[in-house]
């Protein structure tokens, strides 16, 4: 596998946090508990950004250490590892509360002059 550049990786993970909230726009926990469709999009997209973070090279994690990165490679190795044990109610509460976080997060590394 050939290696990405920084960049691509962040784009990325970008990318899967805006297809995340574009499948959840709407709905509240029950309604995305209904929708095998979207849990199982959403549970995708959590483990690209999961396998994009562990790509990321230890010296930009290191000199971006606010992020969370251990959590991120984590929840990927999860749902990778123990997919029959993926708990959808954390799931829900990381596209709910992780993510916009992340997001905000990320964009400051991708703007001009960042990073």
């Amino acid at each position: 596998m050939s290696k990405r550049d920084t960049s691509l990786l962040i784009a990325d993970m970008l990318e899967s946090i805006s297809r995340i909230q574009r499948y959840v726009a709407g709905m509240d926990y029950d309604a995305f508990l209904a929708d095998e469709r979207t849990c199982d999009a959403v549970v995708r997209n959590v483990e690209i950004i999961g396998e994009a973070s562990k790509q990321v090279p230890e010296d930009f994690k290191q000199a971006h250490a606010a992020l969370p990165w251990q959590q991120m490679a984590g929840m990927r190795n999860r749902i990778v590892h123990d997919y029959t044990g993926v708990d959808l109610a954390i799931v829900w509460d990381v596209t709910q509360n992780a993510l916009p976080k992340l997001q905000a997060q990320l964009e400051v590394l991708v703007k001009p002059g960042a990073a």
